[in-house]
């Protein structure tokens, strides 16, 4: 592709899914603790040939897609159609501003699309103006009439089950799109069609047969067994922490600013907790300890908020391919006192490293008034996490 050949994306994601059962929007459900339309954008986000995607949503649905793609790159999402057609002339409408030459057009229901199919998509259409990503077909298709009898069967030598991201130049592809509109014509069941109806040459390219889309509850429950089927590698980790109280008027316990009548001794805001954790998935991971990736001879993590090495410690995760099933600190303490705070803590914890609070634990004990805790000296903290990987990863 030419280099200055600038390729946007339009995600169709404002389908009610009336054939995914219950559970709202399937775009919205989540698989393997993600939301699929993430997984579906995330993609076409971090992709380095990609400049624009361009979400087209059911306006009902704003505030499940903002909470939905958090963190990814996009542009603010327009309202779709009462079809699929009459959305995705939604979408190109609103990228035409930014004046793309290349646009791929996914289904936010095909959340398994892969960067090397993105690429395959944005080289073909670069190519030949317009292509689909296809699949053959490996099963024997029989022609039916009204009663159910076969009345013929087709060469599957040359049948193709079509796919996403289907890819044009941009001024085609609009201009088809527009003409279909005003004609009529809304029976399209994909943009391949309607660029066929307008008279282009529509080429294929090679898809992918992971990147099915989603549409029975059946697929879902498909998708879950075969992503926990790769994420086989269980790990679970062990970390520890303690601080000594010094003079201040609060503690950073888990996250969360707690009022007392000290503060902590500590390089950097020493939360316990978090530090704790972030040992936890380390072990987990079998990558070194939190000394090691912020060592505390090094002045730029002087009072620094133990946040950011949560989310490192997740990102390590992430970028292995794996995700967090569990976390959970014990929090060994006179005072201040846990208990009012825990799902406060709970809450934070979840936000940080982007997992359900539903997989956080948070717990207190004292040490019955003996040792340093006991005598308030200080706060310890132990933690566990367990991760999913990839075998190999």
């Amino acid at each position: 592709m030419a280099k200055s050949e600038r390729t946007g994306v339009v995600l169709v994601a404002a389908g009610r899914s009336l054939r995914a059962g219950a559970g709202g929007p399937k775009q919205y459900r989540t698989l393997g603790g993600q939301p699929v339309i993430y997984r579906a954008m995330e993609a076409f986000s971090r992709h380095a040939d990609v400049f624009a995607v361009q979400p087209v949503v059911n306006p009902d649905d704003s505030a499940m897609f903002t909470a939905a793609v958090a963190g990814l790159r996009h542009e603010p999402p327009t309202n779709g159609g009462a079809t699929r057609q009459a959305s995705v002339l939604a979408g190109l409408e609103a990228l035409a501003k930014h004046k793309p030459d290349i646009v791929l057009i996914h289904d936010a229901a095909r959340p398994f699309v892969s960067q090397a199919l993105i690429s395959r998509a944005i080289e073909a259409a670069s190519r030949t103006g317009a292509a689909i990503p296809a699949i053959p077909v490996t099963d024997t298709i029989k022609l039916t009439g009204e009663a159910g009898n076969i009345e013929g069967t087709p060469d599957r030598a040359r049948l193709r089950i079509a796919q996403t991201p289907q890819s044009f130049r941009f001024d085609v592809i609009l201009e088809a799109h527009r003409r279909a509109a005003k004609e009529g014509r809304s029976d399209f069941t994909d943009d391949a069609a309607i660029a066929e109806w307008a008279g282009l040459t529509v080429a294929t390219f090679e898809g992918d047969v992971a990147n099915m889309k989603l549409t029975t509850p059946e697929d879902f429950v498909r998708e879950e067994a075969r992503l926990a089927a790769q994420l086989g590698d269980i790990r679970t980790g062990t970390g520890y922490d303690v601080h000594a109280f010094g003079e201040g008027d609060h503690v950073m316990i888990c996250g969360v600013r707690v009022p007392h009548t000290k503060g902590f001794l500590a390089h950097s805001d020493g939360d316990v907790g978090l530090h704790a954790l972030v040992d936890a998935i380390l072990g987990a991971l079998a990558d070194g300890d939190i000394g090691s990736h912020f060592p505390p001879s090094d002045v730029k993590w002087k009072g620094a908020s133990s946040d950011q090495f949560l989310k490192y410690a997740i990102d390590r995760v992430s970028q292995r391919g794996g995700r967090v099933a569990n976390l959970e600190v014990t929090l060994i303490c006179e005072r201040p006192k846990i208990g009012p705070l825990r799902d406060t803590m709970r809450a934070r914890i979840a936000e940080i490293s982007g997992v359900d609070i539903s997989r956080v634990a948070v717990k207190a004990t004292t040490s019955e008034r003996l040792g340093f805790t006991g005598r308030e000296e200080g706060i310890a903290a132990t933690a566990s996490a367990t991760i999913r990987l990839p075998w190999g990863a």
